[in-house]
């Protein structure tokens, strides 16, 4: 009996050795990729988060200087967390974790401002894997694609990375492969979310954040399919075709799969960098313009949005044969489809909350599901405090000092926030995303709030209020009528827009010390 038990621990030592030997050999085998390892560090970061705030926070008075402070080191303790989680798991966790890093005025910053390093450490794929995804997809070796690949990615994102090559009959494309673990993996990691996130809600009841697992759930498996990623990049290139300042690389479908995606290479800068535009003598304030109506169209619109604007994935360049400036729009994976009834409600918020008519934006934030938390929802909304809301957001200008309110009531009212994202319609969520990530971009080309891009967003909405009416009438005298108010309504916009221009020139001051000079104030 104990030479069979020898025996036996002598044949498993040695397939333990074995199975050692081959993993550490294979390059293709990664320890991060069984299930076992990613459920364990999941369910070991999270238990030791939740116990931190358990603990940490329970003998200090609520609302007292010594909670404030500590909160923030258990909130950035997390973060910290939650971010080598990300790194570690990859893909999925990655693609979560660049989505809240991104929610800058609804998730404190401690979170936001650590988890946003994730869109600059995604992984990279080997080139082996990216052969054996060429091989499998397309049928044949690199070398009988293309007359030359570079191996070094020009970008590697959660999901896939980008390479620069040139086909066989000379054009230079820019060539997105898959990560090839990111497809099996997904479901199974949104599935550990669920789990963690229902367990943790066990905890915390305040901690409503399965809006983001839904989110990830209905996203994903659309984000990982490169074919419907080159027909949103399609169907927005004509979409906005009349913006001569923005390019939609082409889409190449001949070398293109679920899992690769071909489209023209096109060079540029990234958008939030100030110095490459001054470099090449781009006029920051007019791509804050460009991004802005752009944006606007897309919203009020068309109801079609472009959900993934972080830098990487806008360039801006001057147009080789024209020189104009250009917006290069990437990543065609993630759009918002807005419903009729969403898209012209918010387009009477927004009318609202430019024009400052305060009763309208309680109807239409409540109309979206805002119900009593309609200040936080406006707020979150413009990323501004509810005074200055009151006052008119189109009026007063941002602050640092109402910058950094804002930022410490979204610590304090987390809960509430959390409780608002789970009833407003899931179409509101991506569009909280985009909007705090070109208000992020605007922070850093220091061209946030102006009027002007107020005054766009309501050109937008008149046109899309207008269209809506006149599909909705078969008179004539109506859709004349309808037209001639839409007319008169972006004249007034117009006329509004030169009136800010004159008070802000230096003509207004010229005029303006010639009346002090021809009628003198009297004493």
């Amino acid at each position: 009996m104990a030479r069979k038990a020898v025996k036996l621990a002598s044949w498993t030592s040695a397939a333990l050795g074995a199975s050692g030997v081959y993993f550490y050999s294979n390059k293709y085998l990664d320890p991060n990729d069984f299930g076992a390892v990613r459920v364990g560090r999941a369910v070991a970061t999270t238990a030791v988060i939740s116990y931190d705030y358990l603990t940490s926070l329970r003998s200090v008075p609520y609302g007292s200087e010594e909670y404030l402070q500590l909160r923030s080191e258990v909130h950035l303790r997390s973060a910290r967390r939650l971010c080598e989680l990300c790194c570690a798991n990859r893909g999925t966790f990655i693609k979560v974790g660049q989505h809240l890093g991104s929610l800058d005025h609804v998730l404190p910053e401690e979170y936001t401002s650590t988890l946003k390093v994730l869109h600059s450490q995604a992984p990279q794929s080997s080139m082996q894997e990216i052969r054996q995804v060429i091989r499998e997809d397309l049928g044949k070796e690199i070398h009988d694609l293309f007359l030359s690949f570079d191996d070094t990615p020009l970008g590697a994102a959660s999901l896939a990375q980008v390479h620069k090559a040139v086909l066989r009959d000379g054009r230079t494309v820019a060539v997105k492969v898959q990560h090839p673990k990111v497809q099996s993996q997904s479901s199974k990691d949104i599935l550990l979310m669920e789990v963690l996130v229902l367990a943790v809600k066990q905890l915390f009841p305040e901690f409503e954040f399965m809006w983001l697992v839904d989110e990830a759930k209905k996203n994903l498996p659309l984000e990982l399919d490169f074919l419907n990623e080159g027909k949103n990049a399609e169907k927005v290139a004509q979409m906005l075709k009349h913006f001569d300042f923005l390019k939609i690389p082409e889409i190449y479908w001949e070398l293109s799969t679920k899992r690769i995606l071909l489209m023209e290479f096109v060079e540029g800068g990234q958008v939030n960098d100030r110095a490459y535009m001054e470099r090449n003598n781009i006029n920051v304030n007019e791509i804050s313009r460009h991004l802005g109506k752009m944006y606007s169209e897309m919203i009020f619109v068309n109801g079609f949005v472009h959900c993934d604007p972080h830098p990487g994935n806008m360039l801006v360049r001057k147009h080789p044969r024209t020189g104009k400036a250009e917006i290069v729009l990437l990543d065609h994976g993630l759009y918002q489809v807005l419903t009729d009834e969403f898209r012209l409600d918010y387009c009477h918020l927004w009318q609202s909350l430019i024009w400052t008519d305060m009763q309208k934006v309680k109807i239409y934030s409540q109309r979206l599901g805002a119900a009593n938390l309609y200040p936080l929802f406006a707020c979150m909304l413009t990323a501004r405090s509810w005074d200055s809301i009151n006052k008119g957001i189109s009026h007063v200008p941002v602050t640092s000092t109402e910058d950094s309110e804002i930022r410490t009531n979204v610590t304090t009212c987390l809960p509430e926030i959390s409780q608002l994202l789970n009833c407003v319609p899931r179409q509101m969520l991506l569009i909280f995303k985009t909007n705090d990530l070109l208000r992020s971009i605007e922070a850093t080309l220091g061209t946030r709030a102006s009027a002007s891009s107020f005054l766009n967003m309501s050109r937008c909405c008149i046109r899309a209020l207008a269209e809506h009416n006149k599909k909705n009438t078969h008179s004539f005298f109506r859709r004349t009528q309808i037209s001639v108010c839409e007319a008169f309504n972006l004249w007034k916009i117009d006329l509004h827009e030169l009136m800010l221009h004159v008070k802000g020139s230096k003509l207004a001051c010229w005029v303006s010390s010639l009346l002090f000079w021809l009628v003198p104030i009297p004493h």
